[in-house]
């Protein structure tokens, strides 16, 4: 991760000095850097001697930290990786245009790599993650989204590029078609048991832990799985509840929802559903030879549901 980051930091240079600024801020932020950790892990899993996969890694942070400034402004939020967000610090139109600059700068460093593999896997995962915001977008203060439609933005938003940040380390190493498609699976599977305790700790979760503000999706309008879970198996009051504060955006019945979404055992039912995405993670992994680097990707379906940030 040290090479990574150097590679990061000579890749952000720019001449304009907000773009340094901003993309500094948010990349200094740190967080759990998961999708380049999966770049480095598979391709050392399948035995990658070279340095191609510092890069790799580097792009997928980029194209993540890229969207996350872009699903700032579009969510209005003020909190992230405990601080303030780019948008809140700089504003909207600057968050804008810098995680337009490195969404452009990933592709120029896609193109040094000369792979047409890369560039289709990165290129297709950047389309389908706009899809996914747009979904969720077209989802927004809907309370009759269900949950297929719900884990079709999961897949898409989130999923996607864990999928490619695994495929990407495989393939750099030589792996075959089928271990490039099964590093996939694991991706696909670990992000989508990510986002899922993402959504309970949104409701379960403490602030000075996850980093933002617990609520901001209820804030935000969002069905995510524990209030599309009380809209079909709550009590009548219950699903009335839910259903006005996500049609409002209302979190000043933050309270009543958590109480709702508690007792009707949808944060259970949330907690299962990502604890059976991190099996299928495991499982996908299964063929891979013994080694620390599976390990640790066996580690991180454990942590992607055990965590609570």
């Amino acid at each position: 991760m040290e090479a990574v980051n150097t590679v990061i930091r000579e890749r952000l240079q720019s001449e304009v000095a907000l773009v340094n600024q901003i993309a500094e801020y948010i990349i200094s932020a740190g967080g759990k850097r998961i999708r380049p950790v999966l770049v480095l892990l598979l391709a050392n899993a399948y035995g990658y001697k070279g340095a191609g996969h510092h890069e790799l890694a580097a792009v997928v942070e980029f194209i993540h930290t890229a969207t996350l400034l872009h699903d700032d402004v579009v969510d209005e939020s003020s909190m992230r990786r405990g601080r303030q967000t780019a948008n809140a610090m700089f504003g909207n139109a600057a968050s804008v245009l810098v995680g337009d600059y490195l969404y452009s700068r990933s592709f120029e460093m896609m193109t040094s790599l000369d792979n047409m593999r890369i560039m289709q896997i990165l290129s297709r995962a950047t389309t389908v993650i706009a899809e996914g915001e747009v979904l969720q977008l077209l989802n927004m203060h809907d309370p009759d989204v269900t949950q297929e439609s719900y884990l079709r933005v999961i897949r898409s938003k989130t999923a996607k590029l864990f999928e490619a940040a695994a495929q990407l380390g495989a393939l750099v190493a030589g792996a075959n078609d089928a271990q490039i498609e099964a590093a996939g699976e694991y991706g696909r599977s670990l992000g989508t048991a990510f986002q899922l305790i993402d959504d309970v700790l949104d409701y379960a979760g403490d602030a000075a832990e996850i980093g933002k503000n617990v609520g901001d999706d209820l804030r935000e309008g969002k069905p995510t799985l524990p209030l599309i879970y009380v809209m079909e198996n709550g009590t009548p009051e219950q699903r009335e509840l839910i259903r006005t504060c996500i049609e409002q955006g209302d979190e000043t019945h933050f309270d009543a929802v958590l109480a709702a979404v508690s007792s009707s055992g949808a944060l259970d039912f949330t907690r299962r559903e990502a604890e059976t995405a991190a099996r299928r993670a495991a499982a996908a992994i299964a063929d891979l030879p013994p080694s620390e680097y599976k390990d640790s990707l066996l580690q991180l379906c454990t942590f992607a549901v055990d965590r609570n940030h």
